[in-house]
C-alpha cells in the first residue's frame, strides 16, 4: 500500500526556489570575487613591494670585476711587470644549462675549435672545485653565478667573431681583461726576483673568508715567488662588483649598479735594469764561455750547471742587481700554464730553473771564507804581526793537505796570504784552534772561535730578505755533525753491515761513519778554515757578510722593496733598510782585513783580471775561490767590494774564481761607475749599463773616494 503522491509545486513555489538558488549563486560568486580582489590587492599592494625584490634579484647578476695588478718598477721607474689588455673568452654556465645536452656539446665544441682549447679540458674548467670530478688547477673556484673563463689572451679576430655571431655561440662571452707583462727594459729576465702568479686555492679562499679578506674572491689570481708573493697584498687591490639584468636566456639587458674595482699599489724596488741587464748577460755569457773551456782536472770541459750573481748597497743592503741559471720566462705563467710547461721547470734535466741560485743555492764558499776566518782569528789571540807558513801542503793526521797547485810562499802574514789565498796557512789557523780546544774529536761543545767568528757574520741562517724561499747554508761545525750522524746512522750501518753492490768508496765510508761518523777531527777544523768540507752559503749570504766588511760590521737584511706608492702615485709605505745585527769585531781588525783584500785586484789572484781598471779611483777589495766538492768539479766565485757596492759571482762547476767569473765581475764593475777599462771589447760596448756611466765617483785632492749621498 502506497501513501499518497505529493502534490506538484504551483508555479508561484518554483519561481521563489528558482530566485533563492540564483542568490546563492550571486552570493558565492560575489564572496569569490572579493576574496580574489582581496588576495589581488594584498598581493599587489601590501606585499608588492617584497616580491618586486625578489623578481629583480632573480633577474640581476652580480659579476665580479677583478682589479687591474699594481705595476713593479726598477729605482728609477723603469717597469718591471706591468699590465696589458687581453681578450677573455668564458661559458655562462647558467645559460648553458638551458641548452639541451646535444645543444651544450655543440657550443663548447665550437668553442674549443676556436680558442684552441681541447674540449675535455674547457668541460673540466666548467666543473665546481669540490664536486666530483673536479681537476686540480683546472677546476673553477669562483661563484656558480660568474661566466667561468675558458680560454686567456685569445687573438682578437677570434674573440670579435664569439661576440659579432651570437647565435653561433649562445652563453659565450668575450671581454677584455687584465694579465700581467714583462716590458724587459734593457733585456732583464728577473724571473726568480719578480715570481708568477697562478689562481688562489680553495684553502686560501677560505683563510681569506675568516679573515674578512675582500681582497680575495674564486676568481682571483695569487703570488707564488718573488716579490708578488712578498708584496702581493699592496699589488693584488680590491675586486669590484658589476649588477647586470638579464634576461631569461641569460642575455645582458643592462647594468644595475657599479662598484669599481680598485687596483693594486706599486711595488718601488730597489733594481737597477741597467746594472741588471749586464749581470744577467755576463752570467749567461760566462756560463757559455766556461762550457767550452777544458777542466785540466777532469779532462773534460767545465759543466758550469748553474750560476748567480748578487750586487747590493754596501751600506743599505738593497739589492741592485740579482740573476740566476739557469732561469724562466715569467711570461709562460700568463694565462695558465701546460703540464709539459710545469714538468720542464721542476726537471732535473732541465737544471731545476725554478730554483732561484742567488738565494735557494747552497755551495761550498772555498776561499772567499777566509776574510770571514781572518776577523774570527785577529780577535781571538792572532795579530797582524803574526805570521805563518804557506807551505806547499800540511800533514794533518794520515791525511796531507796541499796548497793550491802545490805553490809555497814561505812565511805570510793575514795580509799575504788572503792576497795570495793559501791554504796551508789558514789550515794552520784551524789546527791551532782546534788543538787549543783540547784535541777531542768527541767533544761536541769545544770551544771553536772560527764557527764562532762565522755565525757572527750571519752564515747558518736566513738573511732575512724579503724574497720567499731562501735557504739558511750550513754551519758543519761539532753540533751539526752530531745531528747529521743521528740522522744517517742507520742508512749507512745498514751498507756497512750489507754492502750489497755499493762501490768500494761507500763500502769504506759507511763502515768509519757507522763507528766514528759523529767525530770532529783536526780534518774537519782545516777543512773548515778554507771554506770546504760541509759547510755551505748561499750567494746571497756571503754578499751580506762582505757587505758588512765594508760598512765597518752591521748586518742589514736584504730588501728588494724600497716602497709602495697608490695609483695616485701617494706613497703608502716607504720601506727602510733594517739592520739584522753587528760583527762583535774590533774596528781595527775590521779595517786590517778590507786594507789587505786591497790588494787582491792590484798585486793578488785577481790582479790579471783587474789590468787597466782604475783601483786608485775605484777602491775595489776583492777574494776569489775555487771550492772543491767530491765527484763534481770545482765552484768558481768572486766575490768583491768597495765603499757602495758588493758584488758577488758564483758558477757551480765552473772552474777557477778569477779564471772564470773574473772577466764578468769586472764588467759589472763597470756598469756600476761607467767605467772603460781596455778589455771592454766591441760586442760588450752595446750592453746596456756599461755606457753612460750610472755614478761616478767623486774624489777629494788627495784621491780619496767620497761615496755618492743616496737616500736610505
Amino acid at each position: 500500500m502506497t501513501g499518497p503522491r505529493p502534490e506538484p509545486p504551483t508555479p508561484a513555489t518554483a519561481a521563489r526556489r528558482t530566485r533563492l538558488r540564483v542568490l546563492v549563486i550571486q552570493a558565492l560568486a560575489f564572496s569569490l570575487v572579493a576574496t580574489l580582489l582581496g588576495r589581488l590587492y594584498y598581493l599587489q599592494v601590501v606585499e608588492g613591494g617584497s616580491y618586486q625584490a625578489r623578481a629583480a634579484s632573480q633577474s640581476v647578476r652580480d659579476i665580479v670585476q677583478q682589479p687591474e695588478r699594481g705595476l713593479i718598477v726598477d729605482s728609477q721607474g723603469r717597469p718591471l711587470v706591468a699590465n696589458r689588455t687581453a681578450w677573455v673568452v668564458s661559458v655562462d654556465r647558467t645559460t648553458l644549462g638551458q641548452l639541451s645536452p646535444r645543444g651544450q656539446q655543440l657550443v663548447l665544441r665550437r668553442v674549443a675549435a676556436a680558442v684552441g682549447v681541447p674540449e675535455r679540458r674547457i668541460q673540466a674548467r666548467l666543473v665546481d672545485c669540490g664536486s666530483d670530478g673536479a681537476r686540480a688547477r683546472l677546476c673553477w673556484n669562483g661563484s656558480p653565478y660568474q661566466p667561468v673563463p675558458v680560454a686567456e689572451d685569445v687573438p682578437q679576430d677570434v674573440a670579435l667573431r664569439v661576440l659579432e655571431q651570437p647565435e653561433d655561440y649562445p652563453s659565450v662571452l668575450a671581454e677584455q681583461q687584465s694579465l700581467r707583462a714583462y716590458p724587459g727594459p734593457y733585456g732583464v729576465n728577473l724571473a726568480h726576483v719578480l715570481g708568477y702568479l697562478s689562481p688562489v686555492t680553495a684553502d686560501e679562499l677560505a683563510a681569506a673568508t675568516e679573515r674578512d679578506d675582500d681582497t680575495l674572491n674564486g676568481a682571483s689570481v695569487v703570488g707564488r715567488a718573488g716579490v708578488e708573493q712578498s708584496y702581493d697584498r699592496w699589488l693584488r687591490g680590491v675586486p669590484g662588483h658589476r649588477s647586470v639584468a638579464v634576461d631569461a636566456q641569460g642575455r645582458v639587458l643592462s647594468d644595475a649598479g657599479v662598484v669599481d674595482a680598485r687596483p693594486g699599489d706599486t711595488l718601488v724596488t730597489s733594481l737597477d735594469a741597467k746594472v741588471q741587464a749586464v749581470a744577467e748577460r755576463q752570467l749567461a755569457r760566462t756560463i757559455r764561455t766556461a762550457r767550452q773551456t777544458h777542466d785540466p782536472v777532469t779532462g773534460r770541459n767545465y759543466v758550469a750547471d748553474s750560476g748567480a750573481v748578487v750586487v747590493m748597497e754596501a751600506d743599505t743592503g738593497r739589492v741592485v742587481a740579482m740573476a740566476s741559471q739557469p732561469t724562466y720566462d715569467p711570461a709562460e705563467w700568463v694565462g695558465g700554464i701546460s703540464n709539459d710547461q710545469l714538468h720542464r721547470l721542476y726537471a732535473a734535466d732541465s737544471g731545476n730553473p725554478l730554483l732561484g741560485r742567488a738565494t735557494q743555492g747552497q755551495f761550498a764558499p772555498g776561499s772567499t771564507w777566509k776574510p770571514i776566518m781572518s776577523v774570527a782569528a785577529l780577535d781571538h789571540g792572532y795579530t797582524p804581526a803574526s805570521r805563518l807558513n804557506c807551505s806547499s801542503g800540511l800533514q794533518v793526521g794520515n791525511r796531507w793537505f796541499k796548497n793550491y797547485e802545490s805553490a809555497s810562499y814561505g812565511s805570510l802574514g793575514f795580509d799575504q796570504a788572503l792576497q795570495l789565498s793559501c791554504d796551508t796557512f789558514f789550515y794552520r789557523v784551524g789546527l791551532h784552534y782546534w788543538q787549543a780546544g783540547g784535541a777531542d774529536a768527541t767533544d761536541v761543545n769545544a770551544p771553536d772561535p772560527l764557527v764562532d767568528g762565522a755565525k757572527a757574520f750571519g752564515f747558518g741562517e736566513k738573511t732575512g730578505i724579503d724574497l720567499p724561499g731562501e735557504a739558511a747554508g750550513r754551519i758543519a761545525d761539532r753540533h751539526w755533525k752530531k745531528r747529521y750522524y743521528r740522522a744517517m746512522k742507520d742508512y749507512y750501518c745498514g751498507i756497512d753491515k750489507d754492502p750489497g753492490d755499493a762501490s768500494a768508496y761507500l763500502r769504506l765510508f759507511a763502515h768509519e761513519f757507522c763507528l766514528e761518523g759523529w767525530y770532529y777531527r783536526a780534518g774537519d777544523a782545516v777543512n773548515f778554515s778554507i771554506g770546504q768540507g760541509d759547510t755551505l752559503v748561499t750567494p746571497l749570504q756571503l754578499a751580506r757578510a762582505y757587505a758588512a766588511l765594508s760598512n765597518g760590521g752591521t748586518l742589514y737584511e736584504p730588501r728588494v722593496g724600497k716602497a709602495i706608492v697608490d695609483p695616485q702615485g701617494h706613497l703608502v709605505r716607504r720601506i727602510a733598510p733594517k739592520v739584522a745585527g753587528h760583527v762583535p769585531a774590533t774596528k781595527a781588525t775590521m779595517r786590517y782585513v778590507d786594507q789587505a783584500l786591497l790588494g787582491t785586484a792590484k798585486v793578488g789572484t785577481m790582479a790579471w783580471r783587474m789590468t787597466g781598471f782604475p783601483l786608485d779611483q775605484v777602491h775595489i777589495r776583492s777574494k776569489t775561490g775555487s771550492a772543491e766538492v767530491h765527484g763534481k768539479q770545482s765552484t768558481s766565485w768572486v766575490a768583491s767590494y768597495d765603499e757602495n757596492y758588493v758584488v758577488v759571482m758564483m758558477v757551480s762547476q765552473g772552474g777557477t774564481g778569477s779564471g772564470t767569473s773574473g772577466p764578468a765581475v769586472r764588467k759589472i764593475w763597470e756598469s756600476l761607475y761607467g767605467v772603460r777599462g781596455d778589455t771592454v771589447d766591441a760586442a760588450d760596448a752595446a750592453i746596456p749599463g756599461v755606457v753612460p756611466p750610472r755614478r761616478l765617483p767623486t774624489f777629494t785632492r788627495d784621491g780619496a773616494v767620497l761615496p755618492p749621498r743616496r737616500s736610505r
